[in-house]
């Protein structure tokens, strides 16, 4: 007779969340970097995202704290990689998403890249992009940090550009210069260092990487889903599959190694968790979050439905599948949030909640409005609700 699994429940997913993603105020961080590690890796490919998702998590919200482990203390590093997302990790997990994700894409973006130079772009072959890439390296050691407009004066081959769709009503023409400097960032040789301007400036320039120890692929794979699974589980390996990109002999070949074990969630279906994993967590207090677009905690699983009603979801999501700012209670989306022009701090709640959770959405707003001051966020993916609440007034 074959062993029963245990089985976690909805209630149960939800506490685990609220504890492990440090969403209960009892359990939020002191430092950006514990925020990133708790959720594996904060959303960056809105800048604003980043610092709305780590300040949620933490004790002491303030933009000066992301602004230190991004820039300050480099502690947290930008790359694309799972899913072709681009996440801030610690610095001492990048070497694994390098190894993991992130390289692998760095190919394809090359071989892309390539194909463009010599489709629409003269006199670009293999040797000559491998050749640019050097000479801006070296222009980066010598500056420190500069910008692309900077880097061009020292690498004039970075402002020729390609003609994209020639003779088309879409023709453009893109920037050597961006798309190689995204490339190298992407293969984990320069970063985007702070930005000119405000945190919301995406205006800023480059500086060198120190190269990360090399880590075999397999190992690095294996300790990408150890977190996540950490982090994340119960999860099926849908889940998995969804969240890092990867093939599913890939997924499979990582929970293997992690030895992770069989459970069954509140409908019956089979999912994952690390071994040791499936003891019961204890509630936590009753807590509000409000959340923001591509939070890592509205993002972190393909089956949603144990905290997001679908039919809540056209409202929250765009066409592609962003979400966008998202209202919290006690592991359950229960609305959506918005900034307006004037600073002013709105949302809507899809269904009655109860005058405790009223008050603790309110209280984090005004906790959410206190340090974010006189900076005004707008996602960089609209959705449906957030449009709407910015429009009334």
């Amino acid at each position: 007779m074959s062993k029963a699994v245990p089985t976690i429940g909805d209630a149960q997913r939800r506490a685990r969340l609220g504890r492990r993603q440090l969403l209960v105020p009892s359990g939020r961080a002191a430092r950006v970097e514990d925020a990133a590690d708790a959720v594996v890796g904060l959303h960056a490919t809105d800048a604003a995202t980043v610092y709305l998702s780590a300040c949620a998590r933490l004790a002491a919200p303030s933009a000066a704290q992301v602004d230190r482990a991004l820039y300050g203390d480099v502690s947290l590093v930008k790359l694309l990689s799972m899913r072709r997302t681009i996440f801030a990790v610690t610095e001492g997990f990048a070497p694994y998403v390098s190894s993991a994700a992130a390289r692998a894409i760095a190919v394809k973006e090359r071989a892309t890249l390539l194909k463009h130079l010599r489709d629409h772009a003269e006199g670009w072959d293999e040797a000559r992009l491998a050749e640019t890439e050097r000479e801006v390296l070296a222009a980066l050691a010598r500056r420190g940090e500069a910008t692309t407009k900077q880097l061009g004066d020292d690498v004039p081959q970075l402002r020729e550009s390609m003609l994209m769709s020639a003779g088309k009503p879409y023709e453009n023409r893109q920037s050597v210069g961006s798309r190689l400097l995204r490339l190298l960032a992407s293969d984990g040789h320069v970063r985007r260092c702070r930005p000119r301007g405000s945190w919301l400036s995406s205006s800023y320039p480059w500086a060198l990487v120190p190269q990360w120890p090399d880590v075999p692929v397999r190992e690095a794979k294996a300790e990408v889903v150890r977190r996540w699974l950490a982090a994340y589980g119960p999860a099926t390996v849908e889940d998995v599959k969804w969240w890092t990109g990867w093939t599913l002999g890939d997924v499979r070949k990582a929970l293997a190694d992690v030895g992770a074990r069989d459970v069954a969630l509140a409908d019956g279906s089979a999912a994952l968790v690390l071994p040791g994993d499936d003891a019961p967590t204890a509630a936590p207090e009753p807590w509000a979050a409000l959340l923001p677009a591509l939070d890592p905690a509205v993002m972190g699983w393909r089956g949603r439905d144990w905290y997001l009603r679908p039919e809540d979801v056209s409202a929250l999501f765009d066409r592609a599948g962003n979400a966008g700012p998202t209202v919290w209670w006690c592991g359950e989306v229960v609305g959506g949030w918005a900034q307006r022009a004037d600073g002013e701090l709105v949302w809507r709640l899809f269904r009655d909640v109860g005058v405790e959770a009223e008050r603790a959405v309110a209280a984090e707003a005004e906790r959410l409005a206190g340090w974010l001051g006189d900076v005004r966020v707008t996602p960089r993916f609209r959705t449906p609700l957030e449009r709407e609440l910015v429009a009334k007034s």
